[in-house]
């Protein structure tokens, strides 16, 4: 499973999800698809954008866990 760390991000740039949203170019439903891990997909021109403006690489915002390994 991926896990986008949209929230952690955006607390350690101390960045709200309006000022996200104008700097990005997505609304702010959209960001908060994202933020609360309920999408299922990205598109790589948005991870482009949020990592500009978040001045981070698509690493710090994407993590993968293995399924089985959280199940036990």
């Amino acid at each position: 499973m991926i896990r986008i760390k949209l929230d952690v991000m955006m607390a350690e740039r101390k960045m709200s999800l309006n000022k996200l949203s104008e700097l990005v170019g997505i609304t702010t439903a959209n960001l908060s698809i994202l933020k609360n891990e309920k999408g299922k997909a990205i598109r790589f021109t948005t991870l482009d954008a949020l990592c500009k403006a978040l001045d981070c690489q698509p690493g710090d915002l994407l993590e993968y866990i293995d399924e089985t390994d959280a199940q036990e």
